[in-house]
């Protein structure tokens, strides 16, 4: 039998999406909702794959040292500083 971690291992990132996707929807991709089981499941599954596969540094995931990653307010400006667009008021 399978542990999860040898199951996350195995997970290609289609599969990481989708589980992700459905665990912040509440729904599988057709529609279908989860159960409750099945999003603490999949939740646990997210979390080992950002930890463990993607390393992941990116803010509110899970860190390859198990932790929540928070980032400050200045490195998420620093992060999106070319993505923001600022506009005036009266340009609306």
């Amino acid at each position: 039998m399978m542990d999860i971690q040898q199951m996350v291992n195995a997970m290609t990132p289609d599969v990481y999406e989708r589980l992700r996707q459905a665990v912040e929807t509440g729904k599988w991709p057709d529609g279908t909702p989860l159960s409750e089981g099945q999003r603490d499941s999949s939740m646990q599954a997210v979390m080992l794959y950002q930890a463990t596969v993607l390393k992941s540094d990116e803010h509110m995931t899970v860190g390859a040292d198990g932790s929540i990653v928070h980032k400050s307010k200045q490195a998420l400006k620093q992060q999106f500083q070319p993505a923001i667009a600022r506009f005036k008021a009266d340009d609306l």
